[in-house]
């Protein structure tokens, strides 16, 4: 098993980026995030106002693809 954490070079042409994973992974996880945040607020959200993330969808919205963006593009990952 080889473990080398060989990146993956950046798309050099718009082109090339529209169709590469290097953009539409953190993209679909931006999306399925932001999808998840305003369920939890449909679902679970507060109605007294005093929530900071759930009494507010545009919130919810944003918290969930940060969340998604940053678990895939984790700082602490090795490779």
């Amino acid at each position: 098993m080889s473990e080398s954490c060989e990146a993956a070079s950046r798309p050099k042409t718009f082109k090339e980026l529209i169709r590469s994973s290097w953009f539409w992974k953190p993209a679909s996880a931006v999306i399925a995030g932001g999808t998840l945040g305003f369920l939890y607020y449909y679902f679970v959200g507060c109605t007294s106002g005093s929530c900071g993330i759930a009494s507010n969808p545009f919130m919810s919205i944003l918290f969930g693809g940060a969340i998604g963006f940053f678990f895939v593009n984790r700082p602490c990952k090795s490779c």
